[in-house]
């Protein structure tokens, strides 16, 4: 029986590379927010990650800190997040979902029981950025018992030793942080990235997927080149805003971005062999 990090892994070596949108859980409001990331599912998306929100998100920018905030005022809480994510299996929905989140809310529900809960629902995993592997030993292990991954994030100033420390732990995908800052879409992607990538790629066998700052179809090709997955949070969140149908605008972007990347040629997800630890 295949587990679902591997249906994560799976999905990040297709023969393209793997769109992965985020969206913050609640927001607008519970129903429209499964409905957009429906929406997004049923456009082609390959991985969708959910925002569990949390009242201080720390590496996110003033976008997804106001939809988190109106999702706190909906009532959104660690539990209804998991009901979300039975109900979106309910609906159908076969992708593999990742809950994205901070570790304060998991503490408090208790790190075994969220871990549990979450695969009962039908999660496939964790990013959570305030939890560096050197601190998540327990969670990991807990994440193993039941075939989940925690995904790790390396940022363009992370040292050769916490590269290396990421690739020791890192199982399903890592996550690179395309520049040093916080969430939100950028008019241009940062000039290094592409050198970043590659330093990590000596180190780190899993795939490789980027995020932050990513808002349009130019930005996703130029990521896709060099990386297995290319995420987009902040752009997604936008467009439900500003639209007056936010689930058809968001399945619209989503559609998009997805042609943008389908004539780029293979996934580059058969990378080096790392160098030796």
């Amino acid at each position: 029986m295949t587990s679902p990090i591997d249906l994560v892994t799976a999905a990040l070596k297709k023969d393209r590379p793997a769109f992965m949108p985020y969206f913050s859980l609640g927001y607008p409001d519970y129903e429209t927010s499964l409905d957009i990331v429906q929406a997004c599912a049923e456009a082609g998306a390959d991985i969708m990650e959910l925002g569990i929100p949390f009242s201080d998100p720390l590496a996110d920018g003033p976008t997804i800190q106001h939809s988190t905030q109106i999702a706190l005022q909906n009532g959104m809480t660690v539990m209804r997040c998991l009901e979300a994510i039975v109900d979106l299996r309910q609906r159908g929905l076969t992708l593999p979902l990742i809950l994205m989140g901070y570790y304060n809310p998991i503490l408090n529900h208790g790190e075994a029981r969220f871990i549990n809960d979450a695969a009962l629902a039908g999660a496939n995993g964790f990013i959570i950025p305030d939890l560096p592997p050197e601190e998540a030993a327990g969670f990991d292990i807990v994440c193993c018992k039941h075939g989940l991954g925690i995904y790790y994030l390396l940022a363009p100033n992370s040292t050769e030793d916490r590269i290396r420390k990421v690739a020791k732990s890192a199982r399903g995908f890592t996550y690179l942080v395309s520049l040093t800052g916080v969430t939100g879409a950028r008019g241009t992607l940062p000039p290094e990235l592409e050198t970043f990538v590659a330093r990590v790629r000596r180190y780190v066998s899993t795939p490789l997927a980027v995020g932050f700052g990513i808002s349009t179809a130019d930005q996703v090709q130029e990521i896709a080149r060099i990386a297995q997955g290319v995420i987009v949070g902040s752009k997604l969140i936008t467009i439900a805003r500003d639209a007056d149908d936010p689930v058809t605008a968001c399945g619209a972007f989503v559609r998009e971005m997805m042609e943008s990347t389908r004539d780029l040629g293979k996934n580059p997800a058969s990378t080096p062999r790392p160098d030796s630890f």
